[in-house]
């Protein structure tokens, strides 16, 4: 089964079906401050709403297309990480996660997604990751700025929320940069 210890507070796991009731425990605990960034909050009104879309999680990781991974921190879940997808001729991913928010503040999402970062260039030798994040989320955006993504431009009005466009940011981060920047470490 897939998972990362990131430290040995956190861990990424591939989450599977007895893992729903949790997860929907998750999102519906934060659904007032995920809603903020995430359309698809709405659309999970219970556990049972998770079902139909784990299987194609699976699916995925199983084709070498991507993951959605739970973050655990303490044991608890608390977030997710994935890859929206992988473009293997041009050997691309773009990254997305979102973290409850009691835990945010600790380091978690910046340790999983750095864990993440290395297995994409180290283990599966790609060449370009991206982060996309509305521009009004400051912390998410953070994330890819302290990691060494360069931000590439601004997409305006490039998502629909609910009821207003958010524009948004498109940070990237090629390997040659990720080795550049461990290397002088």
């Amino acid at each position: 089964m897939f998972s990362f210890k990131v430290n040995n507070q956190i861990e990424i796991e591939l989450l599977q079906q007895q893992h729903k009731d949790e997860l929907y425990n998750l999102v519906d605990t934060n659904r007032e401050y995920l809603r903020k960034w995430l359309l698809w909050v709405d659309k999970r009104k219970s556990a049972e709403d998770f079902a139909p879309i784990i299987p194609i999680w699976i699916n995925n990781y199983a084709n070498n297309n991507g993951f959605d991974a739970g973050i655990r921190y303490n044991g608890n879940l608390v977030g997710m990480i994935g890859l929206h997808f992988i473009d293997w001729k041009n050997k691309s991913t773009s990254i997305g996660y979102f973290l409850s928010e009691e835990a945010q503040g600790k380091g978690i999402i910046t340790s999983s997604v750095q864990v993440v970062i290395d297995y994409l260039f180290e283990e599966m030798d790609l060449h370009r990751i991206e982060i996309q994040v509305a521009a009004n989320n400051l912390k998410s955006s953070a994330i890819p700025r302290r990691l060494g993504f360069v931000q590439e431009g601004i997409k305006r009005d490039g998502q629909w929320l609910y009821d207003h466009y958010e524009d948004l940011l498109t940070f990237s981060l090629l390997k040659s940069d990720w080795k550049k920047r461990n290397s002088t470490k």
